[in-house]
């Protein structure tokens, strides 16, 4: 009896003092046994370039979503084999886009007639009712944006801006009360030059009174023009995407934030979309003047376009986050250049770098395959993460290195990893714990976003997946270790 009292002593105090084996997210920006990095991680997802923004509008503090091509699918008609015949195509090309066509197809402008059909108020309305039909809206995609020729090709006699009439004979107003109806947000366009890429009334040098009119218009008839101001008291735009073209050669840094102080005097909250088309770097200044910033030149609809694209926009970083982004042009996704593999890897990366998710095909008509990329919510979860440090590339491997790993953190302690293969077959791709900032030994639990299941087990030290040709697969990676307790 009383060797069993000893007995039972001991095994008490034993356990009192013994360790006890538990699992735990382990923080991934803060130091731990487990978790850190032999390769630092803050040097790896480098954010500490990031400006603060004069701006000042609350706006972005996640990437803006909507739809960035409402009322700009317009037909643009060629003349080609003039030797032989005069052949007539009809393209579906957005306004800002027709000149890059003009180039690809190596052609003289002269040989081009492009017959700009106004969009009618009908082309914006649609697409904003889609947004809602398909689900998109409830998604994020909130915002309807209105591209180029939108206004008359002149200013009025007080030098306003004034709508299309033949297009918007009730001005932008109702319009606005349209889009704002359905729970949306609407934007518009204007140009850091004297004209638009298309030749319409730029705003510099008026950008006091354009801000004005954008963000507070009044209806009433314009005697000396017979045109319509533009009308909005309680409503108002909510964007505006600011182009680069007629710009008189004057550098963008002088051109842009005089459009940011406009903005700020209304005492309205309008999203400040640069779009210089990355010229003068602007990561490098844009922080403190807009809420977004285009890093690169137009994107089109091809894997070249897009790839180069991606890896512009990497450059820039850690000059990203909430508040101001990096912006490396609307999706391409559902226009139909690329094949669906390549449209889920052009989705998963500009999510994974926090870049705008504007939809760049025709919600109107999209295939059931383009719907499912982009409303994949586990994916637009990934851009829109509270975290806001944008992903980059961290890893590549094979021939000219296109067997590739981009990652970034998330809130929650988590990582969004994806294996993108540029190759142009099959390969597999290893993600070693290192590339990604972790030790070798914590165990990590992963989520796959695109087929949206968990895998089975957990993995340590690295992780392995096949990958086909210019394909890319997205997980969530979330570090788990053991720590010691006393019980």
């Amino acid at each position: 009896m009383v060797n069993g009292s000893v007995y039972l002593l001991l095994f008490l105090y034993l356990s009192a003092i013994s360790v006890g084996i538990a699992r735990r997210v382990v923080p991934l920006l803060e130091p731990s046994d487990k978790s850190t990095p032999s390769r630092s991680f803050s040097s790896i997802f480098d954010n500490s370039k990031y400006g603060i923004l004069q701006l000042s509008n609350g706006l972005a503090r996640t990437p803006q979503m909507g739809d960035g091509t409402a009322g700009i699918f317009l037909p643009a008609i060629s003349m080609r084999q003039l030797s032989k015949k005069l052949v007539l195509q009809l393209d579906l090309l957005s306004y800002d886009r027709m000149l890059r066509y003009v180039n690809i197809m190596r052609a003289p402008i002269s040989f081009f007639f492009f017959f700009f059909f106004h969009f009618p108020y009908e082309w914006i309305t649609i697409p904003s009712d889609a947004l809602v039909s398909t689900g998109l809206a409830d998604l994020g995609y909130v915002y309807v944006n209105i591209d180029d020729c939108w206004s008359s090709i002149k200013r009025d006699s007080k030098g306003q801006l004034v709508p299309d009439p033949n297009t918007f004979p009730s001005g932008i107003k109702a319009l606005a009360d349209y889009v704002h109806a359905k729970g949306l947000k609407l934007g518009i366009y204007s140009d850091a030059g004297i004209f638009t890429c298309q030749v319409r009334p730029g705003s510099l040098y008026h950008e006091s009174d354009d801000a004005e009119l954008f963000s507070s218009w009044t209806l009433e008839e314009n005697n000396d023009d017979n045109m319509e101001i533009l009308s909005l008291e309680n409503d108002r735009v909510d964007y505006l995407k600011y182009d680069n073209c007629h710009n008189l050669g004057i550098e963008p840094k002088k051109r842009y934030p005089p459009m940011c102080d406009a903005l700020n005097a209304t005492g309205r909250t309008i999203f400040y979309s640069l779009c210089e088309w990355g010229v003068d770097d602007p990561a490098l200044w844009a922080g403190k003047v807009g809420n977004s910033w285009r890093t690169t030149d137009d994107i089109n609809d091809s894997w070249a376009s897009m790839t180069t694209i991606a890896d512009l926009n990497d450059k820039w970083a850690a000059y990203a986050g909430p508040g101001g982004w990096n912006d490396p042009d609307m999706l391409e996704v559902g226009n139909g250049g690329m094949t669906l593999e390549e449209y889920r890897g052009h989705f998963s990366i500009w999510a994974l770098m926090k870049a705008p998710l504007l939809i760049g095909c025709d919600v109107r008509n999209m295939t059931a395959e383009t719907l499912e990329i982009i409303s994949n919510k586990e994916v637009i979860d990934i851009n829109q993460d509270s975290l806001g440090i944008q992903g980059r590339k961290v890893h590549v491997s094979g021939k000219d290195g296109c067997l590739q790993v981009w990652a970034g953190p998330l809130s929650g302690h988590r990582l969004v990893v994806s294996l993108w293969n540029r190759c142009s077959k099959a390969a597999t791709i290893t993600v070693g714990w290192d590339v990604i900032g972790l030790e070798s030994t914590v165990n990590v639990s992963i989520r796959d976003l695109w087929k949206h299941e968990d895998l089975s087990g957990n993995a340590v030290a690295s992780f392995v997946s096949q990958v086909a040709a210019h394909d890319c697969e997205m997980y969530i990676f979330t570090p788990v270790s053991t720590f010691r307790s006393t019980i």
